[in-house]
């Protein structure tokens, strides 16, 4: 068990009883912190995700200036890809690109089977240097691509609007994408247990291109996939959270995964979903990212409105919807942590 195991984050992903409601933010270590745009102007993305002091820091950062109750380590779901053979370019303005994108069975034999410990040391030697820098102050969260999602990103080669070549894939080659699923899922499962062992005290699964597949292609394609990892990684005391954007219409498929926590976006009714899932799981969400536009007052009563969907109980860890946006205003994000702090306080105490 881990030394922050009675920390009100983990005892929330457990449904145990909390004084209030925890808070952090996807995304919350990055481009909308002037403290982060310091380190990254002297660094391009990839050295700082490289670099164990660089991806430290910015961990660090919003716990002393946002509030947060959890720290999320600073790195990228791509880093799998790449330590399994594939070159990994971030092109400014566009994002993350792979020239050779995986597209027929030749360059799917290419991908190598990955040995965290050596081949990601970097990513494990950033977490033991948060454990010690946090000193138990908030649990620290260790993240992972789901397999479809990582997928996506490989055959693609980057971002899209339909993500023509998976889907492809899916419907005339599922063998090949079966065989690149099961690949993938081996070196998550692995990435993830090495950041267990080197301290990371919660793991969630990010599954952003789910909500493109259809309800038989998410249960072919990502959620066994999901169910084998989350199976294979489970350790005593701490807490899996799975969090498949676009994909809540299929919520008892998500219920039925087996996390501990299944992440909701903003498209979905925060009581609905609670009421679906009943006491299986704790519920992580789900204020829309955009909502951090609205003034100060206006994003207290969204919480309010947020903590009130969801209800008496305990289960509950406030996030937004998705990954904070990088225009937002500091002042507008650490109102909203404020305000659940707050008013999750007191709803605490009148109910």
């Amino acid at each position: 068990m881990s030394d922050t195991s009675q920390h009100l984050f983990i005892r929330a992903c457990f449904q145990q009883p909390v004084e209030r409601t925890p808070v952090w933010m996807m995304r919350q270590a990055g481009r909308y912190l002037p403290e982060y745009r310091a380190v990254r102007k002297d660094h391009d993305f990839i050295t700082m995700c490289k670099t164990p002091d660089l991806a430290t820091e910015v961990t660090l950062q919003p716990i002393d200036i946002v509030g947060v109750d959890a720290a999320i380590l600073f790195s990228d779901i791509l880093v799998i890809p790449e330590a399994m053979g594939m070159e990994l370019q971030f092109i400014p303005g566009k994002g993350p690109n792979f020239p050779k994108p995986i597209r027929d069975a030749a360059m799917l034999k290419t991908l190598k089977r990955i040995d965290a410990e050596k081949d990601l040391r970097y990513v494990l030697d950033a977490i033991r240097q948060v454990k010690q820098s946090l000193d138990g102050r908030v649990p620290l969260i260790g993240f992972s691509g789901a397999p479809w999602t990582l997928a996506t990103y490989m055959i693609e080669g980057s971002g899209s609007k339909n993500y023509k070549y998976p889907k492809q894939w899916a419907y005339a080659r599922p063998d090949l994408l079966h065989s690149l699923m099961e690949k993938l899922s081996k070196a998550v499962s692995d990435y993830c247990i090495a950041k267990i062992d080197a301290g990371a005290e919660a793991i969630q699964l990010f599954d952003t291109w789910a909500g493109i597949l259809s309800r038989e292609g998410f249960r072919e394609f990502a959620l066994p996939y999901v169910k084998q990892i989350i199976e294979t990684i489970r350790r005593p005391g701490i807490p899996i959270i799975y969090f498949a954007k676009g994909a809540m219409i299929w919520q008892e498929d998500l219920l039925s995964c087996g996390a501990d926590v299944i992440g909701v976006d903003w498209t979905a009714n925060l009581q609905d979903v609670r009421r679906a899932a009943g006491n299986r799981v704790a519920l992580q969400g789900n204020l829309d990212p955009t909502a951090l536009y609205a003034p100060p007052e206006k994003i207290r009563q969204l919480v309010k409105d947020m903590l009130a969907q969801y209800g008496q109980g305990y289960g509950h860890i406030a996030n937004l919807g998705h990954g904070i946006l990088p225009d937002i205003p500091v002042p507008h994000a650490q109102e909203f942590v404020r305000a659940v702090k707050e008013e999750s306080s007191r709803w605490k105490q009148t109910n």
